[in-house]
Order: structure tokens, then sequence, then C-alpha cells
């Protein structure tokens, strides 16, 4: 698919990437607004709304009479957070191993929540992820998404990468919101299984109802958290 990004978005790209690469650290300044408009080869507004995305999302902080600062990544886990886990954890320390490939289902709701008949007619994308975080299994994720006008999605290559990140790259979809519903449970065999817990573990379920920038698209999730060593944080 050709790659239309808007070219403040392909400025926001390369910059996020390289936070989160370690080529700035926390403290660390990013170049001059002039810097980057000459790295780039962008004007000033467009290197002002890249930058101030980094803002919004938490990677900088902007400090009068010094420029752009690195604010690194949020401590915790992000599972709350519209980032994602991966950009909140960073990607040397999240392993993801896939339980079941993206496979086109039928459905009749999506976990908790009802559907709109043109997702029923159009069936859901399915999968299954386990990821592991410091190589200890922490969250197990089902994640529905309606078949609408994501061409070779089931193709495409989910181990070790983020699915939001996907979506933005990919097709220019990006998560906006939603809302999501959190119980205490004990996991069932299964996640005793992919946990390696007992019989009565407590394990946390989000069921989550994600909104995107392209009208009629949601994702929906159910994600169960083994949490005992790690607090969620994030705001939604």
């Amino acid at each position: 698919m050709q790659n239309t990004l808007p070219q403040y978005k392909k400025v926001y790209e390369i910059l996020r990437k390289h936070i989160l690469e370690g080529v700035y650290n926390e403290g660390d300044l990013l170049p001059s607004e002039n810097e980057l408009c000459l790295i780039h080869r962008v004007t000033r507004p467009t290197i002002r709304k890249a930058l101030d995305r980094l803002v919004n999302e938490g990677y900088i902080k902007k400090q009068q009479g010094k420029g752009s600062i690195v604010a690194g990544r949020p401590k915790g886990v992000g599972i709350l957070s519209l980032t994602g886990t991966t950009s909140a954890i960073g990607q040397e320390n999240l392993i993801t191993k896939i339980i079941v490939k993206p496979e086109l289902r039928q459905w009749d709701k999506a976990i908790s929540f009802s559907i709109t008949e043109q997702e029923k007619e159009a069936g859901c994308i399915y999968m299954e992820r386990l990821r592991f975080v410091e190589n200890k299994p922490v969250f197990f994720d089902i994640t529905m998404i309606p078949n609408l006008n994501l061409p070779r999605f089931s193709s495409l290559k989910f181990e070790n990468r983020s699915l939001f990140d996907i979506l933005r790259t990919k097709y220019q979809i990006e998560v906006i919101g939603g809302e999501q519903k959190i119980q205490a449970t004990t996991g069932d065999k299964k996640l005793q299984k992919l946990f390696s817990v007992d019989t009565g573990h407590p394990v946390l379920q989000l069921d989550r109802k994600i909104e995107t920038s392209r009208i009629g698209l949601t994702i929906y999730s159910q994600v169960f958290c083994n949490t005992s060593e790690y607090a969620l944080y994030g705001t939604f």
C-alpha cells in the first residue's frame, strides 16, 4: 500500500521512533525548529504540528527559552493509554507471541459490546496474543476488528509489533478514544496455563471499545492482565 502520510506525520513518526530507540533520552533537547525544518525539508508549521503531537502524547515537553525536551517513557504499564503498551514499555522489553493468527470470523457481538448491522455483515478479523514484559507473561488479549476496508490485514506480521502502529502506518488509522470496562476475575484453565499461575490467581479483565479516526471502524478487545508485579496507568 502506498504511503500517503502527511508531512507532519512523517516527521512525528521519525522523532517518535528516535525517542523510543534511545537516540534521544530523557532530558535531551531535540534539534531546534529551524534545524528540524532543514533536516526534514518542511515548513515551520509542519514541524510545530509534529512537535505538538509529541507533547500531547507525553514524549516531549516544551520549555520556553530551551526548546523541546524529551520527557522519556511513562513509568509502569500503559495498557490504559491510547499510545498503547508497546510505546509505553518499549519494544526491547516487550515480546508478543501470536496465539491465534488474524483470521476472518462471523460475529453477533464483540465481547461484551453490541455491534452494528454493518459490522455484523462485514465479519470480524479475530486474533489472540500473549505479551511478555521482561520475559514474564503479563497480558493475554483478544482483538476483534470489523473487516471493513483493511486490505491484506490478515497477511501482515504481528509478532513483536504494535497493532496501533500498524494501523497508523499502513492504513493511516489513528486511535482517538473509547471506553473500557474493568473487573477483577480469576483465570480459567487457559489463562492459568498461559500465565503459569495457580487456580484462583487474581487476574484483571479489561473489555475495550476503541474508536478510530476512520468513521465506522471500531476496535474491540478483551485484555487479561497478570498484574501482580506491575501497576497499570494511563488516560483514555
